[in-house]
């Protein structure tokens, strides 16, 4: 990824004049991809991987230093209910998160996994990861997720409280597991993309103005060691985040009008 962000160097110069706060655009989106949801990098690609949500195309895009679709891949068994994030493993493996739930009626769940991304070429049948919620919890939507120890840890989004889950990275039907309830106080805290670091020592959770850093937790204690609130001074659609570095991340907003559609950077380090 070194190579990548060198050549996106000279873009963000270009880029920065407009007023995104403490955010760094380092690239502009395709203008073909107007509702981009998710962002993610793998271990075996130098393209940054995009897709869009509901009413759009089941296809997985790699965008260039430019923001261009490098990359064009038609995920073949899937259908795009609502894509909403994406997740990757240490062996190229990449997933998507199809789990949006605005009816609240949705009762399956599914999670694709992509083989060896970097070997795909433009079209590809993924496994099936599918699960459902226990009977004890309603119907949510779920925009967020990542994977830690061979476990998906999946977030609602909720303006308040909030519920996580855990399904487990095997293909085939499973119940998820409750995990814990949080409130990360105030109104409009709905959290719209997860990660985690590689250390696997901080998580990240996305809001259209600020994410929350998440460090000094035990297993999947997440909650309960330190939280962290950094705002961005800056307001937009955002769907997407993904760790360049342990200590810097990369977000993706959707167009608005004229303002939006680009790929930034955030210092985690503040």
């Amino acid at each position: 990824m070194r190579r990548f962000y060198s050549c996106l160097l000279f873009l963000s110069l270009v880029t920065l004049s407009c007023n995104t706060g403490n955010l760094k655009v380092v690239a502009n989106i395709s203008s073909d991809l107007m509702e981009v949801s998710a962002v993610e990098t793998t271990s075996n690609s130098d393209l940054i991987w995009v897709i869009e949500d509901s009413g759009n195309r089941n296809n997985l895009y790699g965008l260039d230093p430019n923001g261009s679709i490098a990359k064009s891949i038609a995920i073949g068994n899937s259908k795009n209910m609502d894509w909403e994030d994406l997740t990757s493993d240490s062996e190229g493996n990449l997933y998507i998160g199809d789990f949006g739930n605005n009816s609240k009626k949705r009762e399956t769940f599914n999670i694709y996994k992509v083989n060896n991304l970097a070997s795909v070429e433009d079209k590809v049948d993924a496994e099936t990861i599918t699960f459902k919620l226990p009977k004890s919890i309603k119907p949510k939507n779920f925009e967020a997720f990542f994977l830690l120890d061979d476990n998906f840890y999946v977030f609602s989004k909720d303006d308040k409280k909030a519920t996580v889950v855990s399904v487990p990275n095997l293909t085939g039907k499973h119940i998820a597991k409750f995990v814990t309830e949080f409130n990360l106080e105030g109104k409009k805290n709905s959290i719209t993309s997860a990660d985690i670091s590689a250390d696997h020592k901080t998580i990240v959770l996305l809001n259209h103005n600020k994410l929350w850093k998440l460090t000094d937790f035990d297993e999947d204690n997440f909650f309960e060691g330190s939280i962290n609130t950094l705002f961005f001074d800056h307001t937009s659609q955002k769907e997407g985040i993904c760790f360049k570095n342990n200590d810097t991340v990369v977000i993706t907003d959707e167009y608005d009008g004229m303002e939006g559609g680009n790929i930034y950077e955030f210092s985690l380090e503040r």
